[in-house]
């Protein structure tokens, strides 16, 4: 039987703590108002002030992570305290709030999706539908012809007679014959096979499905520019493996894709249209609570990813993104223990935002840094306390710095 409690905190006193890990309830605001603070604020975050019906420490309870932020309170405030352990039940019995937490998440992924975009490196990335163009000019340019003949027809079929439709249609026409891409038009298959190299949305296509992996993994990314002059580089935001789901912002939120989805291995996905997924939400409470947690997931290391995204040395970076890749693995600093990643050094230095230039300048030195090794083409952490160490020093040298 669900139980809620309540829990009163007075004016000036903090109900969760930036970096604790232990993270077993969230809290449902019921009255008075809350601030949001940060350990190291970013540029262009703006400041949070929560009231009732808002919701704190989801993101940490459900993805089982620290904290992410601190909530101070600026009045007498009452919480309704949520265990983990009690999401199940509350769901069954009020869908709407779980709900509303997803929709919550969604918002809060594109406003933090666009704040990393201003701040590694000032890049530039549309949310119209010449990124396609974009996209596809990419993905020719670098010879991933399958992904690149996708994105041509996509921009094709959304502008009809835009200022690129004579380019795509050209290239298009030329890459179809030996083109592996599927599912140039929507499909009415629930399950799909990709195959390695060909996508499945391209950022700024619309879109109202979403997709569960059943096999293979797909690289999530962006397309971003240093200026209107720069031929583009990939940003990788997540790598995804069996099991995940993708593709959920644009269904609940019915806005163009913020992102590309692309297969880097064989995949068999299952499509999950808007129909199915109200249905879902009705009759399988266990779906809602599956898609917070993944929501939660995906989250966590975004707000992560903006303090990365000020950092200004490369190598830097570069070790910070790699510490996240341990924290999302919930692999600890034990002494002599050590961690092999998924990641080449490129796939590093992608989710850091650098530019092709900055790569070539500090990859010899990422690569000699004694802390990390590469076996097969993938960086191996050979031990995890020490990497663990370099980063807290670079975040501390940054903190410092920011609140000077």
């Amino acid at each position: 039987m669900l139980q809620l409690s309540f829990v009163s905190f007075k004016k000036n006193s903090y109900i969760i703590v930036e970096g604790k890990i232990k993270t077993d309830c969230f809290y449902i605001i019921q009255s008075g108002n809350v601030k949001i603070m940060h350990e190291i604020e970013i540029p262009g975050r703006k400041p949070e002030i929560l009231g009732p019906g808002d919701f704190l420490g989801v993101v940490s309870c459900m993805s089982g992570q620290a904290n992410v932020e601190s909530a101070f309170t600026i009045s007498d405030v009452v919480c309704i305290a949520v265990q983990k352990s009690q999401f199940p039940d509350l769901i069954q019995k009020n869908t709407p709030v779980a709900l509303k937490i997803i929709r919550s998440f969604a918002k809060k992924m594109r406003e933090t999706n666009q704040v990393i975009m201003l701040q590694t490196a000032s890049k530039i990335a549309e949310d119209n539908p010449n990124q396609i163009f974009r996209v596809a000019e990419y993905y020719d340019n670098d010879y991933q012809m399958d992904i690149a003949l996708f994105a041509y027809y996509q921009y094709m079929k959304v502008v009809k007679k835009g200022p690129f439709f004579e380019q795509s249609k050209l290239r298009f026409m030329k890459l179809r014959k030996n083109s592996n891409a599927v599912y140039l038009e929507p499909s009415a298959e629930s399950i799909r096979k990709y195959p390695k190299g060909t996508m499945i949305f391209s950022e700024a296509q619309s879109g109202s499905e979403m997709y569960i992996i059943q096999q293979g993994a797909v690289k999530i990314t962006k397309i971003v520019k240093e200026s209107e002059r720069d031929n583009g580089q990939e940003l990788i935001l997540t790598m995804l493996k069996k099991g995940d789901l993708f593709g959920e912002m644009a269904l609940i939120e019915n806005k163009p894709r913020s992102a590309c989805a692309i297969a880097v291995e064989d995949c068999v996905l299952m499509a999950v249209n808007n129909q199915n997924f109200n249905q879902m939400v009705s009759s399988q409470p266990e779906m809602v609570a599956r898609l917070t947690m993944t929501f939660a997931n995906r989250l966590w290391p975004m707000y992560r990813q903006l303090i990365n995204s000020i950092i200004e040395d490369p190598l830097a970076k570069m070790i910070d993104i790699l510490q996240l890749q341990l924290e999302k693995n919930k692999i600890t600093p034990e002494e002599n223990s050590s961690f092999r990643t998924n990641y080449t050094p490129t796939d590093i230095a992608q989710m850091c935002g650098l530019s092709k230039n900055d790569q070539s300048k500090i990859m010899y030195k990422f690569l000699s840094h004694p802390i990390i090794h590469v076996e097969d083409n993938k960086v191996v952490i050979p031990k995890v306390d020490e990497l663990y160490k370099q980063s807290i020093f670079y975040r501390k040298a940054l903190a410092r710095k920011i609140n000077k």
